[in-house]
This record gives C-alpha cells, structure tokens and sequence, in this order.
C-alpha cells in the first residue's frame, strides 16, 4: 500500500513548532518570555489532569471548567447574533425601505471596537456572564448581518422578476429565491462571526468576567506563567478552527437545500 502522505494543512503548524523548538534549544527566544514547548505540554497537562481538590494552584485541575465557561459565552453569544443578524440582513438587501432605515446605524456602530462597549456592558449587566455574552454577541453581529446583506442584494433580478410575474408573495420569495441566493454570503458571515466570537470572549473574560479561559490568560500573565498564556492561546486556536469547522460542516448540509430551494 501506498504511504498515506501528511495533510497540508499540518506542514506550516510542524515548520512553526520546529522553529520554536530549535529557537528554544538555541537559545534564541528570551527567557521567562517564550517557554519551550515541554514546559508549555507539562503545564498544559496538570492544567487539564492535575488534583483540583488537592492543590492550591489555579492552573491545576481547571482547564475543563475554563473551557467550558468559555465555550458556553461563545455559543450563546453567537447563536443571539445570528438569529438577530441574518434575518435583519436579509431584509436590509432584499427591501430598500428596511434599508434605508436601519442600515445607516449599522454602519455608524460597526467601526467602534469591541474594547470600547466594555464600559457600558458593565455598567449595564455587572461583572457577570451577561456582559460577556452581550460582547460576543456584538462582536459576531456586524460581519454576520453585514455579509447577509451583501448576500440578499446580489439575488439574480431575473429570478426575482419571474417570481413577480407569477404572483409570488413577499414571504414566498424570500425563502425560495433569496435567502437560497444569499446562504453562501450568509455563511461566510458565519465564519467570521465565530472567529470574532472567540476573540471577543476573551477580551469580555480578562475584564467582563472573573473565569473562562480569557481570565485564565490575564491572571497567568499577572502571576508570571507565561507557559500558561501559550497553553491558552494554543487553546483558543484549536477552538476557533474546530468551530470554523463546524460551520463549513453545516454549510455542506444545507447546500443541497439551497440548490433545491433555488429550483423552484
């Protein structure tokens, strides 16, 4: 049998871990800085394994519950956006009056940051999961309603005026022609949008929250572990591409609907 050859996608991560072996072996990154990678794996194992009950360290026993917490703001915050974005961006590039109403705000508040709604989240919602889950959830909105949008708007007109021609309603039209058009759009806003949920979480859990795997990174840096900070960001990443995946994953089940949806 052939020897199965090494995915692609694990090439540039391998090339990187070398260079950070060698760097470390080397002497090349600063020390205290840039812990080697044995000491962020045997850091990140008593993170996950280690006696929670017998053991006075925070970091030993507790990644699961961090990353519960974590996983668990994500979800919300994402799934409130999305029911909120999609629908209203569809609406907003199928209908100029919608448009032209509410557009107009949504561009006035998608440039201001994610750090600069952390005043007014706490002062509205306290240090609670409330906060960071108002967060995620504006941080995922505006790439999700805003690529729904483009999606909406670039319905084929043919396909449009055909349904009118043949007395199509409103309702009929938007689920058979446009939203089929515009999945496409939709679900690269999706993608973006649970990439922007796990930055924004943690963002909300060094501030916002006082748990979670954003905390756990601020309070490692306080205390001086930094081979903590890289377990968690390399903890971050895995979570982000696994969601990405999911997401691709679900956009492969509905294209066969779209394709369905848009015959008719």
């Amino acid at each position: 049998m052939p020897a199965r050859k090494t995915p692609r996608f694990l090439l540039l991560p391998v090339l990187l871990f070398i260079i950070w072996q060698g760097g470390t072996w080397l002497g090349w990154m600063p020390q205290g800085i840039v812990p080697s990678p044995e000491a962020v794996a045997r850091a990140w194992y008593v993170w996950i394994v280690g006696a929670s009950t017998h053991s006075l360290s925070p970091y030993s026993g507790t990644w699961v519950v961090a990353t519960l917490n974590s996983t668990e703001r994500v979800l919300e915050g994402f799934l409130v956006a999305s029911a909120i974005a999609v629908p209203l961006g569809l609406m907003i590039g199928w209908n100029r009056r919608t448009a032209e109403y509410i557009d107009p705000t949504i561009q006035l508040f998608r440039p201001v940051p994610i750090t600069a709604w952390i005043p007014f989240a706490l002062a509205f919602f306290g240090i609670y999961n409330a906060s960071a889950i108002f967060l995620v959830a504006l941080g995922a909105f505006f790439p999700i309603v805003i690529n729904a949008t483009h999606g909406a708007r670039n319905t084929d007109i043919l396909l449009l005026r055909a349904a009118r021609m043949l007395g199509a309603k409103p309702a009929v039209v938007l689920r058979s022609i446009v939203l089929p058009s515009a999945l496409p759009a939709i679900f690269t806003g999706l993608r973006l949008g649970i990439g922007v949920s796990w930055t924004a979480v943690i963002i909300s859990e060094m501030v916002a929250v006082k748990s979670g795997l954003g905390y756990a990174l601020w309070d490692a840096y306080y205390v001086g572990r930094m081979d903590i900070c890289v377990a968690t960001m390399i903890s971050f990443g895995l979570f982000g591409f696994l969601s990405d995946r999911l997401v691709l994953l679900i956009w492969r089940f509905a294209e066969p609907w779209r394709r369905h949806g848009a015959q008719h």
